[in-house]
């Protein structure tokens, strides 16, 4: 396997990223040398191959994080801090590199990575820099003395991170662990490891002690049931499938126990009353699930609109979508509008609902094709007058696909909402502030925006309730998810 991938990136740019799974600050090959093949889904072909993790390269990570966490924990505040800070600042200087990866081989606009994905993982690295020296704990009275309480580190932790929005969602995880004392093994996605072999380089590069970060990419029957199941790990954070979530606590209760934190799939509401401002909601409810291709977990995928203004907004969501002609192709030129869907076995599952929505009795407003026949797009598309137990109302399908249906009261409503497996993201358009407290109080949600959809920031946790998972990422809120509480007891002695 050669050491090295070539790829080329915007603007004819030349990114050398290695191939090797990144273990004690060193790219080595596979034990077994087993690889992967990286594939570009805007064409289909292959771009090379990269290294993937078997359990033995898993056990190898496990012991070199176990002594790097030996170091880290000697580590003070300040200097985890500063190498934090310098991790944010060396992504911000190769961000074009990055965001060319995102695009190669994830089918992300290199438009959109360098306008969300980058500044939120930069954003997030100092954030978790100003908490890595305030790990306080509480001082308590209590009855014949006192007590205070540690927030401690876990030890060696994992994170299996997806191909969506890899890099941001990869910081996600690093930079709360990393500032809570913690070191992580990341096993990265095998639909978008590039950009993963590339943060390796600067991890490096930061200076983090080795042990301190190990990046592996893998299949996730191999490498992320051998993370799951490890002994020695005391933590796996994962955003993906609730599929693989269920198989990853079904590996925690089997081993030691380890904790674990899910952020898993959504079927959001966007819920529009007739008092809202039509062409803001106009605006979200597109954005909310054409962003990325719809294959987003928080994707506003059910939108529900008040009966009084239902017609009008069918109408206008129509010319709305016919007024902004889109441009598929090379999702690293700045004038494309849509990139490709990640892979031909998610560009095939969208086609599949999309068929089902044809057949249902839903009104197709505009969409439901593929585009072209080289690589993995597919239209834009919308349903109207979707029935409630129709599977394109109910089931997440991670792709560009707007489920469109009538309300009539608050109350119905905020029952149609909630009749959902899931609770990630909900969004409300109103212009009455009453209501939009009293539906938002109401919704099942990890989060609701009011007027907007996502606004994600890295000082507000982010996650879900119900089958949508447990934990929380970005936040005070996440720390909590990557440290332990000792308490510390004193009796005092009465004077003699």
């Amino acid at each position: 396997m050669p050491s090295s991938l070539t790829v080329i990136g915007v603007q004819g740019r030349r990114v050398t990223v290695r191939t090797g799974l990144f273990i004690h600050n060193d790219f080595i090959s596979s034990a077994a040398n087993q690889t992967l093949g990286v594939e570009n889904p805007s064409t289909g072909e292959q771009l090379g191959t990269i290294a993937a993790a078997g359990r033995e390269d898993i056990d190898y990570a496990v012991q070199s994080a176990k002594t790097g966490f030996e170091t880290w924990k000697t580590v003070s505040g300040p200097a985890k801090a500063r190498l934090l800070l310098k991790l944010a600042d060396l992504i911000e200087r190769d961000a074009q590199d990055l965001a060319s990866l995102e695009a190669i081989d994830a089918g992300i606009l290199y438009t959109d990575s360098m306008a969300l994905n980058i500044p939120q993982s930069v954003g997030c690295l100092r954030y978790y820099a100003g908490w890595a020296d305030k790990m306080d704990g509480k001082t308590l009275d209590m009855e014949g003395g006192i007590a205070y309480t540690h927030r401690e580190p876990i030890g060696v932790c994992g994170a299996i991170v997806p191909w969506n929005a890899p890099l941001m969602i990869t910081i996600w995880k690093l930079a709360p662990a990393l500032a809570a004392g913690n070191v992580l093994i990341i096993k990265s996605s095998e639909l978008s490891p590039l950009y993963a072999q590339k943060l390796a380089e600067l991890v490096k590069e930061t200076g983090f002690p080795a042990g301190v970060v190990n990046i592996v990419t893998g299949d996730g029957a191999s490498a992320g049931q051998a993370l799951s199941e490890h002994m020695d790990v005391r933590k796996v954070a994962f955003t993906g499938s609730a599929v693989a979530g269920r198989k990853i606590l079904q590996a925690a209760s089997r081993t030691n126990l380890k904790k674990v934190s899910l952020e898993l799939g959504g079927k959001g509401p966007s819920i529009v009353f007739d008092d809202c401002d039509l062409e803001n909601a106009l605006l979200w409810t597109r954005v909310g699930i054409t962003a990325n291709n719809g294959q987003i977990c928080a994707a506003g995928s059910r939108i529900y609109v008040q009966a009084a203004i239902y017609d009008r907004f069918i109408e206008a969501y129509k010319q709305a979508a016919a007024g902004a002609p889109t441009v598929a192709g090379d999702p690293l030129d700045t004038s494309t509008t849509k990139g490709p869907i990640v892979s031909h076995a998610q560009h095939q599952k969208i086609l599949d609902y999309i068929r089902q929505g044809k057949q249902s009795g839903a009104k197709l407003l505009f969409g439901g094709e593929r585009i072209g026949d080289k690589g993995y797009f597919v239209q834009n598309t919308a349903f109207a007058d979707v029935a409630d137990d129709a599977a394109i109302m109910r089931e997440e399908i991670f792709g560009p696909v707007a489920s469109i249906a009538k309300f009539s009261t608050e109350e119905e409503v905020i029952a149609k909402a909630n009749d959902s497996h899931h609770g990630l993201s909900a969004a409300v358009f109103t212009n009455d502030v009453n209501r939009a407290h009293r539906v938002t109080k109401s919704l099942e949600s990890g989060q609701v925006t009011v007027n907007t959809w996502a606004m994600l920031s890295p000082n507000v946790p982010f996650g879900g309730v119900k089958e949508s998972g447990f934990g929380r990422d970005m936040g005070e809120e996440a720390l909590e998810g990557w440290t332990t509480v000792k308490a510390v007891k004193y009796h005092i002695l009465p004077r003699l």
